[in-house]
């Protein structure tokens, strides 16, 4: 997802309880900090094909031209925006080529936490159907978008038998960094990982240019004005070091396990944590894992001047396809505690504001049901028909109230 928080205005939900992990997301899916200049997709990107970056000019080459080169590597970063559906198709194709190459492939999932590991021993030892293996993984919990968007990524793993790795941590562990700081989080809770490397200083100003922008979408134009020395985004980028850091342990962890040969570990994650080398790689390398390549999909009409050497050693251009309707979006942030989900921030004009929902508001019922969990949500949103109504109850300081989402019928 690159960082954790989701909003239901765009395709996901915010799982952080405070908008410090709404920042990570952001910056996970954020690239340069200035926009780059359109120009003639002919210049660098052809839909369909490749293009080499690890020259000074970037050049357009075939699969056998990147592909042979970098199988010999030791980890293989393969970047997604996490809810494009062909960014996952590209991800299947590209795997079953290096698997072709070196079929003592591993794979590592951003999407799992380690504590889901033995389910995924048990999914690709063939012990369990779809719906338990997601059921088991608590799928909806944990990552919470479609599960059609990874499951011929699991389904190739299960069938060849390629060994599945769990890459991430709990959610609770990045949102105790990102409101208290790594210094305030106890040994004990930080599930193993240990104290990252320093982030690069570009990375850290991409950072912080998504952390002044969500401030400014949360205060207006006349908001207070953020610094770079401010407790909360020393917080968020010790929060984003730290999650790199998990995920690259990991994988090293995995490529050095055993003695004699070492296999190809390859890291399905969002590209806002691989993008320049600044995130998950940074971190391997100062692991000492060093054979790393980077690996990007990046839509077929992004601006030339953001296809440049170091953003990866090679992208792949996907081509642009027929929009499908839009899913449902209530229009809302949330976040969990341990009283439930609440009501982080209300889009303007949205579903949830035309319907009475407030920031601030604790979800209580959905359609009757009682929720006690973002991911219920995301569920509930995403299963509704258009031209229908969704019921809900909301606890507002010491009200309960009974609101009705009214879905507008697709026209």
């Amino acid at each position: 997802m690159h960082f954790l928080s989701r909003t239901l205005f765009a395709p996901l939900v915010a799982l952080a309880p405070l908008v410090a992990l709404a920042l990570l997301q952001a910056a996970s899916t954020a690239t340069a900090a200035e926009p780059a200049p359109a120009s003639p997709l002919s210049a660098c990107l052809k839909a369909g094909n490749w293009t080499w970056l690890g020259d000074v000019t970037p050049r357009q080459v075939t699969a056998q031209g990147v592909l042979p080169r970098l199988a010999d590597r030791d980890v293989i970063l393969l970047g997604e925006q996490h809810d494009k559906a062909d960014d996952h198709r590209w991800q299947l194709q590209t795997i079953a080529a290096l698997a072709a190459m070196r079929p003592d492939i591993v794979i590592g999932f951003e999407a799992f936490p380690r504590r889901v590991q033995p389910v995924l021993d048990r999914w690709v030892n063939g012990e369990l159907s779809a719906a338990e293996f997601l059921d088991k993984v608590e799928w909806n919990k944990v990552w919470g978008l479609p599960a059609e968007l990874y499951l011929p990524l699991f389904e190739f793993a299960r069938i060849n038998r390629i060994p599945m790795v769990a890459l991430n941590v709990e959610r609770k562990l990045i949102r105790s960094i990102a409101s208290k700081g790594s210094d305030a989080v106890p040994l004990a809770e930080r599930e193993g990982v240990s104290r990252p490397a320093a982030p690069p200083p570009p990375y850290v100003d991409n950072l912080f240019e998504t952390h002044r922008e969500h401030a400014r979408m949360r205060g207006g134009e006349s908001g207070p004005a953020v610094s770079r020395n401010d407790p909360a985004f020393r917080n968020f980028v010790d929060a984003q070091a730290t999650w790199d850091r998990a995920m690259a342990e990991v994988l090293a962890r995995r490529f050095n396990a055993l003695p004699g040969p070492r296999p190809l570990v390859v890291g399905i994650i969002g590209s806002g944590h691989l993008r320049n080398g600044y995130g998950v790689a940074y971190q391997l390398r100062d692991l000492g894992v060093t054979r790393i390549a980077t690996l990007l999909p990046v839509a077929s009409d992004t601006p030339c001047a953001e296809i440049r050497p170091g953003l990866a050693d090679a992208v792949f251009a996907v081509p642009p396809q027929a929009s499908a309707p839009e899913q449902p979006r209530l229009g809302v942030s949330l976040s969990e505690s341990e009283r439930g989900v609440h009501v982080v921030e209300v889009s303007p004009g949205s579903l949830a504001e035309q319907s009475g929902v407030r920031a601030g508001d604790l979800i209580v019922e959905l359609a009757g049901a009682p929720i006690s969990k973002a991911a219920a949500v995301v569920a509930a949103v995403r299963s509704q028909p258009a031209g229908t109504w969704l019921p809900l109850r909301v606890r507002r300081d010491s009200e309960l109230l009974e609101l009705v989402v009214r879905f507008p019928a697709r026209g």
